[in-house]
């Protein structure tokens, strides 16, 4: 399954409650993501959470564009990526 990086912008900074409330906010998201075959695999967001950068395992970046439709979220860039790990190369 390929693997991108999904870039989202968030005018106002994202915020996602470390709560229960948070908890189910994500819950939703990966079921919905699953009837589009994507896979959530982490994120990272700026100091003022107004960019993250998404992993996403996905059969197409039109997977990822229409998942995100259903959950509601912004979608700036989608890149197909590859891991480089540089410990690979202290064998």
């Amino acid at each position: 399954m390929p693997r991108y990086l999904v870039e989202r912008e968030f005018p106002d900074g994202l915020e996602i409650p470390m709560n229960e409330a948070g908890a189910d906010v994500c819950r939703k998201v990966v079921e919905r993501n699953a009837e589009y075959g994507v896979t959530w695999i982490h994120s990272y967001a700026t100091p003022d959470r107004k960019r993250t950068f998404c992993i996403y395992d996905a059969p197409t970046p039109e997977a990822i564009r229409r998942a995100a439709a259903c959950n509601k979220l912004p979608v700036t860039q989608i890149t197909e990526v590859r891991v480089l790990d540089p410990y690979f190369y202290f064998v």
